[in-house]
């Protein structure tokens, strides 16, 4: 791939931080990209769906026994948008790139999905508190009950086959969790100097800050991590912010805003959160920082959203969780996590399935990249807030100069020798038969 534009010749920097003379074809790629960007700039999806302090207090002071007190009139007073205007926007931007680039352009053919990903969000977010929620939110994320393949088990059986195999795990004392002893002060200080080794350019500089105004121990921002006040670490914690939340979410981000022509990669759509989750759970596994207890709870929130979409409520995923070992608050988080914009009696918010979808499209696509010998198309990935669906009109796109090449890489992408080399072994293991050889191991592990 060369960074040379396909109409002109213009020059354009890999890591976008030099201005340039865009042709009238860039320009009008640009403006329509612009447009995205702030067409989708007041809707927060997870601002608009979250329940608020109280409604955890008034759960915990009724001893667990109620449903929480979450209605469709407690959404209506909160984060609204003016629903017609907002979807009338990206008609027009969806109209306007027709008429400017064609019908069949790759990058025009990218933001119409783009366009067409956020009507469906913001009609999902206007059916907040009913029913039709649950069901909009499996267009964008999916279900528990999809398959990869026909015949191919569901993400849910996936999701019990890890939980099973992690539960031979928790019983062994070799894999104890380490203390949770450092706390928010000098996480904040830990995390801010790996950060500062990734992130060292002073004009986008990444801030670890304090805050008590979440629920999570920590959450990412478009160039921030915030820790909440009162929460607990261990290393391995701040090590899994570091590569999830800081290289992968918000480097991602900053190759996004990188980009001088396809500015809408710096905002992600729910298509991207899938690859981008499935790329951070990725970094985690190769770092070798990820562990079996947080591989348990993604697979136990696979099973709570398939228990929402049977009909179970609120109360009976909150049990879910007791039953798994969870004490009442982690229960409260992680329920509440599945029925966020949802009613306690309805069916679930399913952006939980995004971590083990992401993971399996993202591996496999890896996985065959190296099988085919198509190296430069996984750093691509981290270009902004792609979709691995678009990786095809990325590269054409690259090769034109369209988009740029990521700025912000983790060690394991920046150098491929150690990805490749994993990847061609599991190429040849996966040709194995795993029934076979723990027939022939079985004497190893004889009691």
């Amino acid at each position: 791939m060369n960074e040379k534009n396909g109409k002109n010749g213009t020059d354009l920097p890999s890591d976008g931080s030099k201005q340039i003379e865009l042709d009238d074809y860039q320009k009008n790629i640009k403006l329509l990209s612009d447009a995205i960007v702030s067409a989708q700039s007041p809707i927060r999806i997870l601002d608009a769906i979250k329940w608020n302090s109280k409604i955890k207090e008034n759960f915990f002071a009724k001893k667990f026994k109620e449903q929480p007190e979450v209605t469709q009139d407690y959404y209506l007073e909160n984060a609204n948008l003016d629903w017609p205007k907002q979807r009338q926007l990206f008609h027009i931007i969806e109209r306007e790139i027709t008429k400017k680039l064609g019908q069949f352009n790759p990058v025009g053919q990218m933001m119409r999905r783009v366009c067409g990903e956020y009507l469906r969000v913001l009609h999902m977010l206007e059916r907040r508190g009913t029913h039709e929620f649950s069901y909009l939110s499996q267009e964008l994320y999916g279900s528990a009950k999809d398959v990869f393949h026909v015949n191919d088990p569901t993400l849910a059986q996936l999701g019990v086959l890890m939980a099973d195999s992690l539960s031979h795990i928790d019983r062994s004392r070799v894999l104890e969790e380490e203390e949770r002893d450092i706390n928010a002060e000098e996480a904040i200080k830990i995390l801010q100097k790996a950060l500062n080794q990734h992130f060292s350019d002073p004009q986008e500089q990444v801030r670890v800050i304090l805050s008590d105004g979440i629920i999570a121990d920590a959450a990412a921002g478009a160039d921030y991590i915030k820790i909440r006040s009162d929460a607990k670490f261990n290393e391995r914690d701040l090590k899994i912010l570091e590569i999830h939340e800081g290289l992968v979410h918000i480097g991602t981000t900053l190759n996004g805003k990188s980009q001088p022509i396809c500015t809408f990669l710096s905002k992600g759509p729910p298509s991207s959160t899938i690859t981008q989750e499935g790329l951070a759970i990725l970094m985690e596994i190769i770092s070798l920082i990820s562990y079996p207890a947080r591989l348990k709870k993604i697979a136990n929130r696979i099973r709570a959203v398939e228990l929402a979409e049977d009909g179970a409520t609120f109360l009976d995923i909150f049990e879910f969780f007791r039953t798994e070992g969870y004490d009442e608050e982690n229960c409260y988080i992680l329920a509440s996590r599945v029925f966020r914009g949802s009613l306690p009696t309805l069916g679930p918010f399913t952006k939980d399935l995004a971590y083990a979808k992401g993971f399996i499209t993202v591996y496999n696509f890896i996985q065959l990249a190296v099988r085919k010998g198509k190296l430069d198309r996984i750093p691509l990935l981290f270009c902004g807030k792609t979709n691995l669906e678009d990786i095809r009109d990325i590269t054409q796109l690259v090769d034109e100069g369209i988009i740029i090449l990521p700025k912000y890489l983790p060690p394991q992408i920046k150098d491929l020798n150690a990805i490749t080399a994993w990847m061609c072994f599991a190429n040849f293991l996966n040709q194995l038969s795993l029934g076979k050889i723990e027939s022939d191991y079985a004497y190893l592990f004889g009691s």
